[in-house]
């Protein structure tokens, strides 16, 4: 492990490598055993050149079980400030005061992500920023295997064999089809949690037409 200082705050991390352990091989792994990070980001914008990550939240989960202490979230310290944003996800400026930038950031959470399977609600936007935030400081991309559960929501609707299909569902949408709390909604840890639901919600309704395995998922 390595330190480093903060305002009289310490972080830890490891020093961290792209992983390659995700091989067809390893996937032949349980669900209920893999461990998967559900994250999200509040941003300035949906540009990916101009606008900044604000925030990252993620939550464990594993044996079908949320592991809320062992949850993560770090404010960073802005460069940009978007107002029209802002009053979606409420971060100011000055509303956090000791906040690591963005290396610092990227760094804890690399250190509590490892080599999990990523989770995220449209998985490319988030995926695409924190990419571009990892380039922008001179470290590697992720190579971590991911899921959208707007995708694997879609496998519900196949088999139930509804005819009313569309091509992308909001995380709105899925919190009221599953009957999820949105009380934190527009907060990063807040979507990470609606998000960890869902994919358990989903996951109880792909098993319940039949067995289904960690590798299908990617199918």
């Amino acid at each position: 492990m390595k330190d480093f200082i903060k305002k009289g705050k310490t972080f830890l991390y490891t020093l961290w490598k792209p992983t390659e352990k995700w091989s067809d091989e390893a996937l032949s792994g349980t669900i209920e055993s893999t461990r998967f990070v559900v994250l999200d980001t509040e941003t300035t914008g949906f540009d990916y050149s101009k606008d900044r990550i604000l925030c990252i939240g993620a939550i464990v989960l594993q044996n079908n079980s949320i592991a809320i202490p062992d949850s993560f979230e770090v404010f960073i310290q802005q460069e940009h400030y978007n107002g029209t944003s802002a009053k979606i996800h409420g971060i100011l400026k000055d509303c956090v005061i000791d906040r690591p930038n963005e290396l610092e950031a990227l760094q804890m959470f690399l250190a509590f992500l490892g080599d999990a399977i990523i989770i995220a609600h449209h998985t490319i936007f988030d995926l695409t920023m924190i990419n571009k935030a990892l380039e922008r400081n001179g470290l590697p991309l992720l190579k971590n295997k991911t899921l959208d559960t707007a995708s694997l929501y879609k496998k519900t609707i196949l088999i139930s064999n509804l005819i009313e299909r569309k091509d992308t569902y909001t995380l709105d949408e899925l919190a009221d089809k599953f009957d999820i709390s949105k009380k934190d909604r527009h907060t990063a840890l807040g979507d990470a949690y609606i998000t960890a639901i869902a994919f358990l919600k989903i996951i109880s309704k792909l098993k319940a037409e039949k067995a289904i395995t960690l590798k299908q998922l990617f199918k």
